[in-house]
C-alpha cells in the first residue's frame, strides 16, 4: 500500500490582501471619470434629441368632426344619428377608441371626436 505524506515545504504562506484605499481626491478622481460618459451621451441625446420635429418635414394631420353631448344623450343615440346606415355597436366601437372612453361616461358639455368615415 502507497502512503501520501505532506511536508511543510510545499505549502507556502498566505499573503494578506492588501486593501485598497482612496483619499479624498482620489474618490472625486474615479466619480468624474465614471461620470464622463453618462454626461456625454445626456449631451448626445440633447443635441439631436429634436430632430425629428426640426427637420422642417410636414406632418399629416387628421381633422374630426366633433359632436357636444347634450342632456339626455347617450353614445347609442350619437352612434345612430351620425350613422344610421351603420350598425351601432360598430359605431360606438369606433367612437370610445378615438375618445378614449372608458365604461361609455358621458358628461353633459363634453366634446367628442367623431370617426371619419362616420362625418359628413
Amino acid at each position: 500500500m502507497s502512503t501520501i505524506t505532506f511536508s511543510n515545504a510545499a505549502v507556502f504562506p498566505a499573503r494578506p490582501a492588501t486593501k485598497l484605499r482612496l483619499t479624498a481626491r482620489g474618490r472625486r478622481v474615479v466619480l468624474a471619470i465614471a461620470a464622463v460618459p453618462l454626461a456625454v451621451g445626456i449631451g448626445f441625446a440633447a443635441l439631436s434629441g429634436g430632430n425629428a420635429m426640426a427637420s422642417g418635414e410636414q406632418v399629416a394631420t387628421a381633422s374630426f368632426a366633433s359632436v357636444t353631448v347634450m342632456p339626455g344623450d347617450t353614445l347609442w343615440s350619437i352612434a345612430e344619428s351620425i350613422a344610421p346606415a351603420e350598425d351601432p355597436r360598430e359605431v360606438i366601437g369606433d367612437i370610445t377608441r378615438l375618445n378614449l372612453l372608458r365604461g361609455g361616461e358621458l358628461q353633459i358639455g363634453q366634446e367628442l371626436a367623431i370617426p371619419a368615415q362616420y362625418s359628413k
